[in-house]
């Protein structure tokens, strides 16, 4: 097989950490898939990536054709693949999220200009770095020859935590869990919805209410452990989340390659437009999703209750006044 080139941004960071020898071993794209991996970072960061490309090399990995370290957007997003963009500017302590707007499209103006400049037009684009949903609008914006859809930002992580707490609920694997849906934006405002959902309790499916038997602890205390679970490990770690991270970031990924499997769905933020349920058009939002032929699709016709509607609807204003933010930066960016 011809290998395929992958970037991951902010690679000398701790999810790039995480993320890149899962990668490299075939964790994604399959024990049979060379790579090529390009690594960016911002110049002050050069002498950390090349030990972590000496790592790379190290690892004496099979299915790594080549490693490419560089501080370029010329050299980084030329010819790819797949684009992971992990990296952003962090929040720092004082800043208003404003401000963190503001930096943030920036980066990812120029790295959609870059993409649209120098990336195969099939290329699928993921975007990790905070704010996921807006920073991943603004990319998409900004490479107007690379269709809409191939960009989606990860609430992958959101989604697995949604499961294992229902897991942990029940004393069953997080793999007996199915169908939990993460609505709207990768941020506190993000509503998990377990009404659709499916857990397989002693060899029998059956809905997540039926079997957890406690509504108030779903629609309160369930859904605040997802929702703060990021600002919990920071708090107990002193760190964020980088292995949970990386790992979604591979399950992300993997499904856009292979599908999803049958008669499951996943969470992803993708492009509003046509959707069903009342979502406002031209936001980056999370829905529920099948992947087949590397080509997502809504889930359709799920009802939604009022409960449901009111987080749903919450979640779309904030996105909505993120993007109205980040749009007039963009002008002048």
């Amino acid at each position: 097989a011809e290998p395929i080139r992958v970037l991951v941004t902010g690679a000398a960071g701790q999810i790039a950490y995480s993320l890149l020898y899962s990668i490299a071993k075939g964790d994604v794209f399959g024990k049979e898939q060379p790579l090529v991996l390009v690594l960016l970072d911002i110049t002050p960061m050069m002498t950390v990536l090349e030990g972590v490309v000496m790592e790379l090399q190290d690892c004496a990995l099979p299915l790594l054709r080549e490693v490419i370290s560089t501080d370029k957007e010329e050299v980084a997003f030329k010819d790819l693949d797949i684009a992971i963009l992990v990296g952003s500017m962090p929040r720092r302590e004082g800043m208003e999220r404003k401000d963190l707007l503001k930096a943030n499209v920036k980066i990812f103006k120029s790295q959609g200009a870059a993409l649209d400049k120098y990336a195969k037009k099939t290329v699928k684009v993921v975007v990790v770095g905070n704010p996921a949903n807006t920073n991943c609008l603004i990319a998409s914006k900004s490479a107007p020859s690379i269709p809409k859809e191939n960009f989606s930002c990860l609430t992958r992580l959101d989604h697995n935590r949604a499961k294992s707490q229902i897991a942990l609920k029940l004393g069953v694997t997080a793999n007996d869990v199915k169908n939990v849906i993460i609505w709207g934006n990768h941020s506190s405002t993000q509503y998990p919805d377990v009404n659709h959902a499916k857990v397989n309790v002693k060899g029998k499916e059956v809905g997540v209410y039926e079997a957890i038997k406690d509504d108030s602890w779903l629609k309160g205390d369930f859904i605040l452990t997802v929702q703060q679970r990021g600002a919990a490990v920071i708090k107990a770690r002193k760190l964020s989340s980088a292995m949970s991270a990386a790992k979604a970031i591979c399950d992300h990924v993997r499904d856009i390659w292979f599908g999803t499997p049958a008669g499951e769905f996943v969470s992803m933020g993708v492009i509003s437009d046509g959707n069903s349920y009342g979502v406002p058009e031209d936001l980056l939002y999370s829905f529920p999703v099948v992947i087949k032929d590397k080509t997502w699709k809504f889930v359709e016709g799920l009802p939604i209750n009022d409960f449901s509607r009111e987080k749903m609807d919450l979640t779309a204003k904030e996105l909505t006044e993120e993007k109205e933010t980040a749009v007039e930066f963009l002008s002048s960016a």
